[in-house]
């Protein structure tokens, strides 16, 4: 199964998503027991936003969980960029 490079670029409104961030936890936690989600967690200092590596069969069933995600719903999610990685080492490695 292809694993995906997933970057989102959040807007300013912090107070929604610390609001919304309980239900966005709980939806990648339920990805991430059923394996398709590999590892996902905010960027430090910078520019709000977050790295999010998944499993999935395509590029379009990656989209439909992405569009799932409550930060897409509430709309906190202002770019998201979507790369298809080769992982060749590592633990995730195939």
């Amino acid at each position: 199964m292809p694993t995906y490079a997933v970057q989102y670029t959040y807007d300013e409104r912090a107070d929604v998503r610390d609001a919304v961030r309980p239900a966005h936890r709980a939806y990648l936690a339920g990805l991430a027991a059923t394996g398709l989600l590999r590892g996902s967690g905010p960027y430090v200092g910078g520019a709000p936003g977050a790295l999010l590596v998944f499993s999935a069969p395509d590029e379009d069933a990656l989209q439909a969980l992405l569009a799932d995600d409550p930060f897409h719903l509430e709309g906190l999610i202002t770019a998201t960029e979507v790369r298809e990685w080769d992982v060749v080492l590592g633990p995730w490695a195939g």
